[in-house]
C-alpha cells in the first residue's frame, strides 16, 4: 500500500504518503488564498522526499471538508485527476474527522474550523475516531449550548474562546492524520466513500442580480 493523501479544505496546503505502516514523508503550508499554486509542488517534495515516483502510489486519500468552495476543490479535483491517471482509487475522508484524529482526546470533544462569516464548521465527536454528529456550519453563538463545557480543536474554535473556552491545536487538519486513519479503517476493511465535497453552503461568488446576457443579433 502507498498512500497519497491531501487536504485543501483549510488555509493548509497539506500532503503526505502512508506506506500501510506509517506516515514516509509530508509537507503542510498554511496559506488561504494558493492552495491551486503550492499543491502540486507540495505532491512532488512529499514524492522526492520518499524516493518514489507518482506512479508508485496505489490509493489516493482527499480531504472532502467541509470548506470554502474554491480551495476545496482543487484538492479534489488534484485527487480525483491522480485517481484517473495512475488507475487507482480514490477515498474521500471528512476533514473534521482528521483533525478529531489528529487530537487524539478521550471522551466527547468539538472539532470546529473556521467557515468565515462569523461562522465555523463543526462537529462533536465521541472520541477521536467516532464523530456523533453530521458536519454543520453555525455561528459560534448558535451552537454555545450544545457544545458547553466540551474540549475543542481546529482554528475555529481557537478563534471564539467565549464558545469554546477549551480550544486548542491541532489549528488545521494534516493529510498525515488523514493518511494513517485511512490506512487504519481499510486495513479493517472499511469501505470509504468517494470523494464528494461537503460544501455545506453557496459558494461567495453569485451571478449579479437582473444580470443581462449580451448576445451578437
Amino acid at each position: 500500500m502507498l498512500l497519497l493523501a491531501l487536504d485543501t479544505a483549510t488555509p493548509a496546503v497539506t500532503v503526505a504518503l502512508h506506506d500501510g505502516t506509517h506516515v514516509i514523508a509530508s509537507s503542510s503550508q498554511v496559506d488561504a488564498r494558493r492552495h491551486g499554486e503550492l499543491l502540486l509542488p507540495a505532491v512532488d517534495r512529499v514524492l522526492a522526499e520518499a524516493g518514489l515516483k507518482l506512479d508508485a502510489v496505489t490509493g489516493v486519500v482527499a480531504g472532502i471538508g467541509p470548506g470554502p468552495y474554491t480551495g476545496l476543490r482543487v484538492g479534489l479535483m488534484t485527487a480525483e485527476t491522480f485517481g484517473l491517471a495512475l488507475g487507482v482509487p480514490v477515498h474521500g475522508v471528512c476533514t473534521l474527522d482528521g483533525l478529531a484524529y489528529a487530537a487524539d482526546l478521550e471522551g466527547p470533544f468539538v472539532v470546529a474550523t473556521d467557515a468565515r462569516r462569523k461562522e465555523v464548521y463543526w462537529a462533536r465527536y465521541a472520541d477521536s475516531r467516532t464523530r456523533l454528529t453530521d458536519p454543520a456550519v453555525d455561528r459560534p453563538a448558535d451552537i454555545a449550548d450544545r457544545v458547553a463545557g466540551l474540549p475543542a480543536v481546529g482554528a475555529g474554535a481557537l478563534l471564539y474562546p467565549d464558545t469554546f473556552p477549551r480550544a486548542h491545536e491541532p489549528e488545521h487538519v494534516s493529510a498525515s492524520a488523514l493518511a494513517c486513519l485511512a490506512a487504519e479503517k481499510l486495513a479493517a476493511g472499511e469501505e470509504l466513500p468517494a470523494p464528494r465535497p461537503l460544501y455545506l453552503r453557496r459558494p461567495d461568488a453569485q451571478v449579479p442580480k437582473n444580470y443581462k446576457v449580451v448576445t451578437p443579433k
